[in-house]
């Protein structure tokens, strides 16, 4: 089994640990937002590693859309690449836990359709977009 790497900044090491630690009874808004996260659990491609990261739930069907904004910076976070490598994933909702398949979302219709459901959620998403030099990544999370 791989050892878990927390992630290094310290907000969002907060947050996994609030969320993780209370089982989903606790930390399932997203920092300073009140927004509802989820937890995204994976692989690190280079470490091996067990990765966990908060995301906007983004909720369709019964799948998540996980949006590689990066608050709209120049650079993908490296969660983008860990799922990119291995789509293979655990997502905590509040106190459900569920493995789950990430694939990116190429087809233009499906991204298209997701984003928009993404920026319904959390308009900050338009803006991020709108300053990237960057197509932010679009991925969907789906029941194995």
């Amino acid at each position: 089994m791989a050892d878990y790497i927390p992630p290094t900044l310290d907000w969002v090491r907060d947050q996994v640990a609030l969320y993780e630690g209370s089982g989903g009874t606790e930390g399932s808004t997203l920092r300073d937002t009140g927004m509802p996260c989820i937890i995204v659990t994976h692989m690190g491609n280079q470490t091996g590693g067990i990765r966990k990261i908060p995301l906007m739930r983004v909720r369709v069907d019964n799948s998540y859309v996980l949006v590689g904004s990066y608050g709209g910076r120049p650079k993908n976070p490296v969660w983008v690449y860990n799922l990119r490598a291995n789509g293979d994933v655990e997502i905590r909702d509040k106190t459900e836990v569920s493995k789950m398949r990430v694939r990116e979302v190429t087809d233009e219709p499906e991204r298209q359709r997701l984003w928009d459901a993404s920026a319904a959620v959390f308009p900050p998403y338009s803006d991020y977009q709108a300053k990237a030099e960057r197509r932010i990544p679009v991925f969907i999370a789906e029941p194995v």
